[in-house]
């Protein structure tokens, strides 16, 4: 092994992500709530951004990392997610809402209080402009107390796939040529993926006149065609929770790893958007 790596206890794996800004910047690995399948999942946060990790592996490949050569030729990348998505079911709960009673306002620090995930109160300070978008907001004594909405809830969803059908047109002619119906369940699939059937999933599909059973049905489709090919990812692959900054990382826990699978030939658009904790599902 090189000796730039000598020492390391994992061998080294290739990670695409922001970097954080100035000189002393630093970002976090959080360990919170999957907001659709409730396993703990690993996010970074970083410069008031919230990323997913994701997994993407060739079946055949290598990395030449400086005078190392790395066997495994998979490599991790971080998108944005947006953590209305996450922070959904929490405020979902928070209010505990029953029949017509619309529940109860509850402050930030009550709702994001999650006992075995501490990685909730790093996002205190983006959790009130988001939440804005789907919440009532009652101000007392220059406190804010927060209940979630669900019509707001269902116009924030409404918007976001259109914002993906949007996005989806412009990836090529053969995603342009769709019908207005195909875009709409393509990108109510991508969504699925973060959103709970009930109730969220359930009302929007409602909305939009989509068959929530052939949303599901297409979905569970697909990811079988997208396992059909698989081998285990290694072990030291998974982030854990600590910090990341400038290069640099501090691991505070591991778990053992899943088994994600290799992508072969060509797949549907909802495939660019797997994430580690789906894999091997």
């Amino acid at each position: 092994m090189a000796s730039w790596c000598e020492n390391m206890a994992l061998p080294p794996r290739v990670l695409i992500g922001p970097r954080a800004s100035g000189a002393n910047g630093q970002g976090s690995i959080l360990s919170l709530r999957h907001p659709k399948l409730e396993e703990e999942t690993q996010y970074l946060f970083i410069d008031g951004g919230l990323h997913e990790f994701n997994w993407f592996k060739e079946r055949y490949g290598s990395w030449f990392l400086g005078d190392y050569v790395c066997e495994d030729g998979s490599v991790y990348y971080c998108t944005l997610v947006d953590p209305i998505f996450v922070f959904l079911p929490l405020f979902e709960a928070a209010r505990m809402s029953s029949g017509k009673d619309l529940g109860k306002f509850r402050q930030l620090d009550e709702i994001l209080y999650i006992e075995g995930y501490p990685g909730y109160q790093h996002l205190m300070s983006i959790a009130g402009n988001h939440m804005e978008l789907v919440c009532e907001v009652k101000e007392v004594a220059n406190m804010k107390f927060f209940r979630l909405d669900e019509t707001k809830v269902l116009t924030w969803l409404c918007c976001k796939v259109h914002s993906i059908k949007e996005a989806i047109t412009k990836l090529g002619k053969n995603y342009a040529a769709q019908g207005e119906r195909e875009l709409l369940t393509e990108a109510v699939q991508i969504i699925r993926e973060n959103l709970k059937d009930e109730p969220w999933l359930t009302v929007l599909c409602k909305k939009l006149q989509l068959d929530i059973n052939e949303i599901n049905d297409t979905a569970k489709s697909n990811e079988a065609s997208f396992c059909s090919d698989s081998s285990p990812m290694p072990a030291p692959a998974r982030p854990s929770e600590g910090s990341v900054g400038n290069g640099s990382a501090k691991s505070s826990k591991g778990r053992p790893a899943k088994k994600p699978k290799i992508e072969v030939g060509s797949k549907n658009i909802k495939d660019m958007f797997r994430r580690v904790t789906r894999n091997g599902k």
